[in-house]
């Protein structure tokens, strides 16, 4: 589903990644971790094909994105679906309508597809607060609202940059029980996060394995996490 071939990203200041050399397989869930600074959000933006890399090859569901048109770069990304620590809303905008933006953006009827936004927030535990606006929700709910956004249309690759940053154990491991279920659908998933007592309580549950970021290389950690 994706591989990289000697991958390097240079902003201007040297190699933030070097040598980066790994494949994820469907239906696989990664970890990905390292220092602040260390090039995991790099490393997820060069799998969304929002960046190219500097040298090496990317490919995603078995094409390169460097040969691409935007649209066929636009193709590829609505396989994906993302999930930022800092999740972004249109404020003037209820929660299920700004759910219902990747629709809209690919061209579909959200009207069409209201039962799915529906089944969708139940899932995510928000449905009472459909109607509600991004100002008045939690972290926590905000983050379950990013989630529900970045699948709604039903993507392969889910990527998650950080998603419990700003909230409470309790609610980050709610959000990974959801990444964990997705994951069971079929879902690839790699989820960046620098907090290891998560990862070590969530991979008591599933088969995750943990990329680790460190001098620029990507390497897969031990047992010994």
């Amino acid at each position: 589903m994706v591989e990289f071939e000697d991958v390097a990203v240079d902003y201007g200041a040297g190699d933030l990644l070097a040598e980066v050399s790994l494949a994820l397989s469907p239906g696989s869930f990664h970890f990905l971790t390292g220092p602040s600074g260390a090039g995991k959000t790099s490393l997820l933006r060069l799998i969304s094909a929002e960046i190219a890399p500097t040298r090496g090859r990317v490919r995603l569901f078995g094409e390169d994105p460097a040969g691409m048109d935007r649209d066929g770069i636009a193709r590829l990304r609505r396989r994906i679906g993302l999930v930022h620590q800092d999740c972004q809303f249109l404020d003037h905008l209820t929660l299920a309508e700004n759910v219902a933006l990747p629709l809209l953006a690919a061209g579909h009827d959200p009207a069409a597809a209201s039962q799915d936004i529906a089944a969708l927030l139940g899932w995510v535990g928000l449905a009472r607060q459909a109607d509600a606006l991004p100002p008045t929700l939690s972290g926590g709910e905000r983050q379950r609202t990013a989630i529900a956004r970045a699948v709604i249309m039903d993507p392969d690759l889910i990527l998650a940059d950080e998603p419990t940053g700003n909230i409470d154990w309790d609610m980050s491991l709610r959000l990974m029980t959801l990444f964990v279920e997705l994951n069971r659908q079929g879902k690839t998933a790699v989820v960046a996060t620098h907090d290891l007592a998560l990862i070590r309580a969530v991979k008591a549950q599933t088969q995750a394995r943990v990329l680790r970021i460190a001098g620029g290389r990507v390497a897969l950690a031990g047992a010994d996490l």
